[in-house]
């Protein structure tokens, strides 16, 4: 059988070799320029918002977009059939956005049961049997104490296209690592009639500390020490993300070395990290003759010349 071909990088306006931040970012803005609740009535700008989406479906994917560009250029809605070759292709859809069923052209390349078959997303899905909602994902930003200690924190989310932003409770697990993703049952797009919403995940952004910085779940703190103190040795009192706490420096510690404090850092469990105090060795300058001959004494008692 023969079908109409879509030509799903013209659809979005993209060319053949756009990256995948630039397909996502034409999608976004037809899919607001395109959407049901903001063109009731329109069928021509539904059946677009519908091209829209199953173009997005498949160029966001690496699998489908690899498979879709093997057919090689060909003029959008000229006759098409499926190549040899692609009779065993079968992919599992987790929804598009809003439209009503993939067209016959997607349905010959990527399997299904013909042309109409319902999808789920964030708007809703349309025949068919009830399908899920489509999850989806946005960005919380945390103080470094807030992912150390956990806790309740309340985010406020934008809504979809024609709805109010509004807010959740969301419970932060003590010690989430930067990138980690909370995820949120229930909150992400909605289903179809009958069938449930899909998940939203947040993705943690920890922001940048005045004092401390992160190497992965270690927390490391800058250590400024007088050249004698690290000399002589002493001991110091220097702030952790649970508190200020006492640290002996060995003498003789050089700038650079690096004291570990166990178990100070992010994560759980054995996967917890540590604080790092990192040493820099902090030399006066010789900014009076009593101060100079001091340190001409101190380098001539030390065997320099």
């Amino acid at each position: 059988m023969s079908v109409e071909y879509k030509d799903y990088y013209k659809i979005l306006g993209v060319e053949k070799n756009a990256s995948a931040d630039e397909i996502g970012k034409a999608y976004k803005k037809l899919a607001r320029k395109h959407h049901p609740d903001l063109n009731q009535g329109d069928k021509k700008s539904e059946e677009r918002f519908k091209d829209v989406n199953e173009a997005h479906e498949v160029l966001k994917d690496p699998e489908k977009r690899k498979l879709y560009d093997q057919l090689g250029n060909r003029p959008g809605g000229q006759n098409f059939r499926r190549p040899p070759g692609f009779e065993n292709v079968r992919f599992e859809f987790g929804g598009m956005d809003g439209a009503s069923g993939f067209s016959d052209f997607f349905e010959s390349l990527f399997g299904g049961g013909g042309g109409g078959r319902g999808f789920s997303g964030s708007f809703g899905g349309g025949g068919g049997r009830p399908r899920r909602g489509g999850d989806a994902e946005a960005v919380i930003t945390l103080s470094l104490e807030e992912a150390y200690h956990g806790g309740r924190k309340t985010v406020t989310l934008s809504g979809e296209p024609g709805e109010a932003p509004h807010s959740l409770e969301v419970n932060i697990p003590a010690g989430v690592r930067n990138g980690a993703r909370i995820r949120l049952t229930g909150q992400g797009g909605r289903g179809s009639p009958g069938a449930p919403s899909g998940d939203l995940f947040l993705k943690v952004n920890i922001a940048p500390h005045p004092e401390f910085s992160l190497d992965d779940a270690d927390v490391v703190y800058d250590l400024r020490l007088p050249a004698w103190d690290a000399a002589l040795g002493a001991r110091v009192t220097i702030p952790t993300l649970a508190g200020k706490v006492e640290l002996n420096v060995a003498p003789g510690t050089t700038s650079g070395k690096k004291l570990r404090l166990r178990g100070k850092g992010l994560g759980s469990g054995k996967n917890k990290g540590d604080q790092l105090v990192r040493i820099s060795i902090d030399v006066p300058e010789a900014s009076s003759p009593e101060t100079r001959r001091l340190w001409e004494a101190l380098r001539a008692a030390a065997g320099g010349k």
